[in-house]
């Protein structure tokens, strides 16, 4: 686990070191930081997310790697939507709503994020829950 932490920290200290830009293996890709607020802290929680845009708005994918659980953020953003986003030097208010109900939307997001890192394909087949999509509306 604080593998992962210095990970993420180390990729939203070199996103917000270089307007929104990272290099490793999301050089050149869509990434976004969301801030959520803990459910059970309260305190600010941000995570490095790949993203698609869909009719303007951000989808992020509650994938946590294939993992059989969904991923900190997404139980945070179940218990508060109100979120903050950055994407590269902008910084704006949003809430998240997961798109699970309309199984055809969601699959249809998910195919968007596939197309943009093909390895959510692994992480859907690496587990047997439904990954959840979330949109984020300004």
């Amino acid at each position: 686990m604080s593998d992962t932490l210095d990970w993420n920290k180390n990729i939203i200290k070199e996103f917000r070191e270089n307007d929104g830009k990272v290099g490793g293996p999301f050089e050149n890709g869509s990434l976004l930081l969301l801030t959520t607020t803990g459910a059970k802290s309260g305190e600010p929680r941000t995570s490095p997310l790949v993203y698609a845009e869909d009719d303007g708005q951000y989808v992020i994918a509650a994938s946590y790697a294939g993992s059989d659980k969904n991923p900190a953020w997404y139980h945070n953003i179940s218990a508060n939507s109100k979120v903050t986003v950055e994407v590269g030097t902008e910084k704006f208010e949003a809430v998240a709503t997961v798109v699970l109900e309309d199984r055809a939307e969601r699959d249809r997001l998910y195919a968007k994020m596939v197309s943009l890192m093909p390895g959510f394909a692994d992480y859907e087949k690496k587990t047997e829950r439904v990954i959840p999509i979330v949109k984020l509306t300004r």
